[in-house]
């Protein structure tokens, strides 16, 4: 089906478009880095303590405090894997994707708001909530990537990828700043620690949905909707859809290539990302830098504000030497980051070099995924962009159990930190491998050359 003639590079529409990324980047940093987990985990410890046991029933099944949070992580992304294929493929057929957007991200805002309900009896309802929300929040982002190549033409798609990119990291870090600014003074202000938390927990949902509006009121649809054949349902003709594109996958052998180089490096990028802050707060003997909480948390923010410069300085640098080479140069940053971390932050200055290697973090963090998306748009055949986008959102958070578990073996095999760092250059240099043999010109012709076909 040919695209109709709509505006691309429309200011307006693409400042709307990137607001959403400050609309639900909130969830990612008060929810998913910062406080969510500690709270659930320290509620179910109490839970624990009071039954005068070491683990908590949840259905029925024992389980141990601190592992109940993981657990519904690994579990919303095993349901993001299986359902957001299946909702690309509706999107797609029906031409609804602006309204399953909106319907998704209300239903994950929604749920970050009745976080504020966790208390000690409910401790097991923030596993649940975020469950909800975190596959909300994947649904939401498959039809959100999609309309890239909607509203920005080829030339401009790395700038406009890094501009939304920069935008999530100034909008989820001004809410963690002030979140933690209210937790750590929330007793002077008469608030109790856990009414805090509370309220702050909330606060990523008001912030996700209230920024939505923005998105909601500057977004167009893209076509009228269409509707379904008699005897048919968009589950169903989301199954049929989705069978059609497997079997014409082979059409896009560079794209497959692509999405293989991504699956993992970014896996490699996600655990570093993830595992930081244990590297930095674990004992000296283990490994670790032994750093403060307060010191950790001047990092993060850190390396929140800095990365909206650095993914806007990299949409510039794929304009100078080109989307793929600019991923390569930052996957090059990101193998001498774990080299780094192996090797230095010793001695007396250790907690400033962890400051300096935090900017280099940020400083590839958000381009190395901006430029990886605007990359992928250019290899989407119109008409699939949001089945397509399911699958780079899979390849995204599907894959992320594979670096963690790496990094978690060689720690157990070595006893040391530093070695199980190093470990996740595995994937950088995999990176590094597959990504110069993917041919960016003949993607982007097979998915115009399809287009042409239909």
């Amino acid at each position: 089906m040919a695209k109709e003639n709509v505006m691309v590079n429309d200011r307006r529409e693409i400042f709307g478009w990137a607001m959403y990324d400050w609309a639900n980047s909130a969830f990612s940093t008060t929810i998913g880095t910062v406080f969510l987990a500690p709270f659930v985990a320290s509620l179910a410890r109490d839970a624990a303590d009071a039954a005068g046991t070491s683990t908590v029933s949840f259905l029925g099944i024992p389980v141990a405090p601190d592992s109940f949070m993981p657990y519904c992580i690994s579990f919303s992304v095993g349901m993001q894997v299986l359902f957001l294929p299946i909702l690309g493929a509706i999107a797609d057929y029906s031409h609804l994707r602006k309204q399953m957007m909106q319907i998704f991200a209300t239903i994950g805002a929604v749920a970050t708001i009745l976080m504020f309900l966790i208390t000690g009896g409910l401790w097991w309802l923030g596993g649940v909530l975020f469950i909800v929300a975190n596959l909300a929040f994947g649904a939401a982002m498959v039809f959100y990537n999609s309309y890239l190549p909607d509203i920005a033409s080829e030339e401009e798609r790395d700038r406009v990828s890094s501009y939304g990119w920069a935008m999530g990291y100034m909008g989820g870090g001004i809410l963690l700043a002030l979140n933690l600014a209210f937790f750590t003074f929330s007793e002077d202000l008469g608030v109790p620690g856990d009414l805090a938390i509370r309220i702050n927990l909330a606060s990523a949902g008001v912030w996700w949905l209230g920024f939505s509006m923005l998105t909601w009121n500057r977004l167009r649809p893209r076509h009228a909707a269409r509707q379904l054949p008699a005897g048919e349902n968009y589950v169903s003709i989301g199954f049929k859809q989705l069978a059609k594109t497997f079997r014409e996958v082979k059409h896009f052998p560079e794209t497959l290539k692509f999405l293989l180089a991504y699956f993992l490096y970014n896996d490699g990028i996600q655990t570093v990302i993830a595992v930081a802050s244990t590297f930095a707060a674990a004992p000296l003997i283990q490994g670790g830098l032994e750093l403060e909480q307060q010191t950790l948390i001047a990092v993060i923010l850190m390396i929140q504000f800095m990365a909206f410069f650095g993914a806007l300085f990299w949409g510039k640098l794929a304009g100078w030497v080109g989307a793929k080479q600019s991923v390569v140069i930052s996957l090059v940053i990101w193998a001498g980051v774990v080299i780094y971390a192996y090797g230095g932050l010793k001695g007396e200055s250790a907690t400033a070099q962890f400051f300096v290697l935090g900017a280099f973090i940020a400083l590839v963090m958000g381009g190395s995924q901006a430029i990886s998306r605007s990359l992928f748009a250019q290899m989407v055949p119109n008409g699939k962009e949001a089945e397509f986008f399911s699958f780079y959102e899979v390849s995204e958070r599907g894959t992320s159990w594979i670096g963690p578990l790496v990094f978690g073996l060689a720690n157990q095999m070595f006893g040391n930190l530093r070695i199980a760092i190093l470990s996740l250059i595995f994937f950088f240099i995999m990176g590094l491998i597959l990504l110069p043999f993917v041919n960016v010109t003949k993607a982007i012709e097979d998915a115009k050359k399809f287009d042409g076909n239909q």
